[in-house]
């Protein structure tokens, strides 16, 4: 039988659904990138993140105040853990990249496994000018069901940049880094794990709404009815539609329900704020 390809990661199904992401070890040594996240309890898929994270230098975790397993599976990693309480995304982001040892910064997210071709890659990339970043392609998933069409896709994402050149903006909702040359996409993908359930879907929604709505509050604007309705109607249009959303079959539904909801509830919220209610 052919042997597999080194640098292919497979996926399967655990007994409760979940997916994993299986991968060979990743090569020997290491390189001089911080891999950096911001955690709050994030046990549920830390491990495997992390165990994808071994080529790195440094694995720094800013912590918010965990009160699961996250402070002991950062340390079974060999983990730099710094508390800092929670600033908002883009601020939390450049904390952690500020305090990291090296310059080269991955990026990476709490429920985010890097694959085997993503890592394998970054360890031989030419690190020689600063003012290069890398992108990766995220895949989402719901459950264990990926989501293949609709408004999350494409998702590719900044994440291997030097901080003496690029870092994440300051921003509360939308935190991007901004890159100072070119940005370059690195084969492989992040296999994104945010959301339990399609329920889950809505739930992680309410915390992003209250923050674009003190944004919104912040810049004057204020809800309307009418535009209320005409942005919830084309964010749902745009990915079922014009994104293909209905090539995902329910999931497609949800996730583009999701969209719009996501499109007039902060705007919503800031008239609240104002009225106080």
């Amino acid at each position: 039988m052919a042997e597999p390809d080194p640098v292919t990661a497979r996926r399967g199904r655990r007994d409760d659904g979940t997916v994993t992401v299986h991968r060979r070890a990743t090569m020997s040594g290491t390189i001089r990138v911080s891999a950096v996240l911001i955690v709050l309890n994030g046990e549920r898929h830390l491990d495997r993140v992390l165990a994808a994270l071994s080529f790195c230098a440094e694995i720094l975790i800013v912590d918010s105040g965990s009160t699961d397993g996250t402070i002991a599976i950062a340390t079974r990693h060999g983990a730099r853990v710094v508390h800092q309480d929670f600033l908002g995304y883009g601020a939390q982001k450049r904390a952690a990249v500020a305090l990291a040892r090296h310059d080269w910064i991955l990026a990476i997210d709490d429920d985010e496994v890097l694959d085997y071709e993503a890592a394998a890659t970054i360890q031989v990339l030419d690190l020689a000018d600063p003012t290069r970043a890398w992108q990766l392609r995220r895949r989402t998933y719901i459950g264990a069901r990926e989501v293949r069409y609709g408004q999350w896709r494409p998702d590719l994402s900044l994440r291997l940049f030097n901080r003496t050149c690029a870092n994440f903006s300051a921003d509360v909702v939308h935190e991007a880094v901004r890159p100072a040359g070119a940005v370059l996409t690195l084969p492989g993908s992040l296999h994104h794990f945010s959301f339990r359930d399609y329920a889950d879907v809505f739930t992680r929604l309410a915390g992003y709404a209250r923050a674009k709505a003190t944004k919104y509050h912040a810049r004057g604007r204020r809800p309307w009815a009418a535009a209320l309705i005409f942005r919830g109607c084309w964010g749902f249009l745009r990915s079922f539609v014009f994104k293909l959303g209905f090539r995902d079959g329910v999931a497609g539904v949800v996730v583009a329900l999701s969209v719009a909801v996501d499109s007039a509830l902060g705007l919503a919220m800031a008239g609240e704020e104002e009225t106080g209610e």
